[in-house]
C-alpha cells in the first residue's frame, strides 16, 4: 500500500438504504457519524471529495409508482428525499468540524445552491465536501445515474459506489453459498451479464466516458481509506 493516495478526486455514491443502518426507516445516526468521520478522514490527506446519496430510506420514485402513483411525481419525491439526506450529511460533516456544500439539481434556494458545474469544481478545488442532491433532476433517471454523470463533469478520478456487499458476486451471496466474488470486471461484461451494480444507463455512462467504478462494502470501518492509498478492495469496473 502507498503511502500517498493514489486518487486526487473522487465521487463516492452512497445508497439512501445505507443511512438507515438497522432500522426500517430513515437516518442512522450512528451510521451516518462514521460515514462522516471516513469522509473527512481522506479530505484531510488532500482527496477532494463529491458524494451523491440515494433517497430510498425515505422515498424511492420507482417503489411509489409500483405502488400506483404516477412515476414523475414519485420521481420527485424521490428527489426531495436525497435532498433531505444531503442536509443530514452535512450537518454530520460541519459537526464534526468538515466543511461540506449541498448542490442540488433542482432549485430550492432557501436550503441548498444550485447546481453549477464550475461553482462545484470550485468548491471541491477549495476543500469543500460537495453534496449532490436531487439526482439528475429528472424523472426517470436514477441517482445512480446521478452519480455517473457529475464524476463525469467534475473530472472524479474514481467513483466509488459503497454498498453492503463486498463487491460483485456471479449471484447474490447471501443466497448463493457457491457465489463468486469478481475482483475485475469490464462495463461490457456488467452489461452483458446483467450484474446487479448499477443500471444500465450508469454503466453505459461510466463507459462511453471511461470513468473507473469501484465497488466495496461500507460496513468495514476504513475501506475508504485503504482504497485511497491503492487497495484492491471490492469489485473494480473499467475499460481494461
Amino acid at each position: 500500500m502507498s503511502d500517498q493516495p493514489k486518487y486526487r478526486r473522487i465521487l463516492l455514491k452512497l445508497s439512501g438504504e445505507a443511512l438507515m443502518g438497522e432500522a426500517d426507516y430513515g437516518i442512522d445516526p450512528k451510521v451516518i457519524g462514521r460515514l462522516a468521520d471516513e469522509i473527512i478522514e481522506v479530505q484531510k490527506i488532500g482527496m477532494q471529495v463529491g458524494v451523491v446519496i440515494g433517497g430510498g430510506n425515505i422515498f424511492r420514485g420507482a417503489g411509489l409508482a409500483a405502488a400506483g402513483m404516477d412515476r414523475v411525481t414519485g420521481d420527485h419525491m424521490g428527489m426531495l428525499a436525497t435532498v433531505m439526506n444531503a442536509l443530514a450529511m452535512q450537518d454530520a460533516i460541519e459537526k464534526r468540524g468538515g466543511f461540506a456544500r449541498v448542490m442540488s439539481a433542482i432549485q430550492i434556494h432557501d436550503v441548498a445552491e444550485d447546481f453549477i458545474r464550475r461553482r462545484a469544481i470550485r468548491h471541491i478545488e477549495k476543500g469543500r465536501i460537495v453534496l449532490f442532491a436531487a439526482g439528475t433532476g429528472n424523472p426517470f433517471f436514477t441517482t445512480d445515474s446521478a452519480a455517473a454523470l457529475r464524476a463525469i463533469e467534475v473530472g472524479a478520478d474514481l467513483l466509488l459506489k459503497a454498498t453492503k456487499v463486498d463487491g460483485v458476486y456471479t449471484a447474490d451471496p447471501a443466497k448463493h453459498s457457491d457465489a463468486k466474488r469478481f475482483e475485475q470486471l469490464t462495463y461490457d461484461q456488467v452489461i452483458e451479464r446483467k450484474l446487479a451494480v448499477m443500471d444500465t444507463a450508469a454503466i453505459a455512462l461510466c463507459r462511453d466516458h471511461r470513468m473507473p467504478l469501484r465497488i466495496y462494502d461500507m460496513t468495514v470501518p476504513g475501506n475508504l481509506m485503504r482504497i485511497m492509498h491503492g487497495e484492491p478492495i471490492g469489485t473494480l469496473v473499467d475499460a481494461s
